[in-house]
């Protein structure tokens, strides 16, 4: 297996044409409507982020377009705060349901900036004709989630719209945790030579959701990694203090959480395919559809940039945990070429990897 540490071995000028197309590319909003491909996590939601939320509520915590924002306390502490909406279709599948992912969700996009989650809100906008029953099904999934993760949904809200206005039940939540003093994970801290992990296995999710709504006529026995990530999360820290940064790969997948880590950080993700770990029947199902298992959403996965010299060890920690028990190293960052992330694939040769474009998966979350 080649090592992503090996020179790239490309076509100089031919790729430096491309790279430097890349470089130059931002995601514009060309859209007069929103469209799915505003939800997905890729190239259109980046464009209307950047054309309509950005501008209009810019401050300086918000401008850090982290999973969560991290304000400070009077005391000295950090205060981790972060809200989630969740419109899955269908609303239950293997392994999971809006419920689960409901909590594990903002559960871990606290984790994600080194918090430990606490509290939960969640606000409920029910459909006129919703199953009483379905509701409190899913009330008992978020119910049995909070417990295990050891979080508490302390406030909510509750709205009825028209029938056929909300397609049956929609959920946010938002949370909040304490960040312990002097951690601090970020992309500024990511530097050359730095290693990049996977906790586990990619695009479970996203082909647990899209094979349960039966379009396909594709059957396999694959099950969301929906989870709640903060204990992981902790295991890696202890492991490896030095870690520089988290992400958890939800919509867009690893490829489109990549992207945004080389453009912000202003380095080169170089990924290998070979290290990437893929659940045999996900890797069918994504090459029977056409689709790349980097861009598949993930819900108990995160990826992590860390130290070289802690990258061992920080594997090593995190198998031992059943969340983290194919955890793996699955590539490094360079100085160059700067905010590309390049893929070494199989077969020696290396490709760019985009942001996502389009939906290929609309409403897995």
């Amino acid at each position: 297996m080649a090592d992503t540490r090996d020179t790239i071995d490309v076509r100089e000028a031919e790729v430096l044409e491309r790279i430097e197309t890349f470089r130059r590319r931002r995601p514009r909003l060309k859209d007069d409507v929103i469209t799915l491909a505003h939800g997905a996590g890729g190239k259109a939601s980046a464009a209307l982020i950047d054309a309509v939320f950005a501008p209009a509520f810019a401050n300086e915590t918000l401008d850090q377009l982290g999973d969560a924002a991290r304000l400070p306390l009077a005391s000295g502490e950090r205060l981790a705060f972060s809200t989630d909406s969740f419109v899955v279709k269908p609303r239950r599948f293997p392994g999971g349901s809006i419920g689960h992912l409901a909590v594990h969700g903002t559960v871990n996009d606290l984790a994600m900036v080194g918090a430990c989650p606490a509290w939960l809100s969640a606000a409920f906008v029910l459909e006129e004709g919703f199953a009483v029953s379905e509701l409190e099904a899913i009330v008992a999934d978020m119910a049995e989630a909070a417990a295990g993760a050891g979080v508490t949904i302390v406030t909510g809200d509750t709205k009825v719209v028209d029938r056929g206005a909300a397609d049956g039940l929609y959920i946010t939540t938002a949370g909040v945790g304490l960040v312990p003093p002097g951690r601090d994970l970020a992309p500024a801290r990511v530097q050359p030579g730095d290693r990049v992990l996977v906790s586990g296995t990619i695009g479970d999710h996203g082909m647990a959701v899209m094979l349960q709504r039966g379009d396909l006529a594709l059957e396999a026995d694959i099950r969301s990694d929906t989870a709640p990530l903060h204990e992981l999360v902790e295991l890696l820290l202890k492991a490896a203090p030095s870690t520089r940064w988290l992400r958890d790969p939800t919509r867009g997948g690893v490829g489109t959480v990549a992207n945004e880590l080389a453009r912000t950080a202003d380095v080169s993700i170089v990924l290998d395919e070979d290290a990437l770990p893929v659940n045999p029947a996900v890797a069918g199902a994504c090459d029977l559809l056409g689709i790349d298992a980097l861009y598949v959403a993930n819900e108990g996965k995160f990826i992590a940039v860390v130290a070289p010299d802690e990258a061992e060890q920080a594997v090593a920690a995190l198998r031992t945990h059943p969340l983290g028990a194919q955890a793996a190293l699955i590539g490094e960052v360079r100085d160059e070429p700067r905010a590309i992330v390049v893929l070494r694939t199989s077969f020696g040769g290396t490709r760019i990897v985009d942001m996502l474009v389009g939906d290929p998966l609309p409403r897995i979350c």
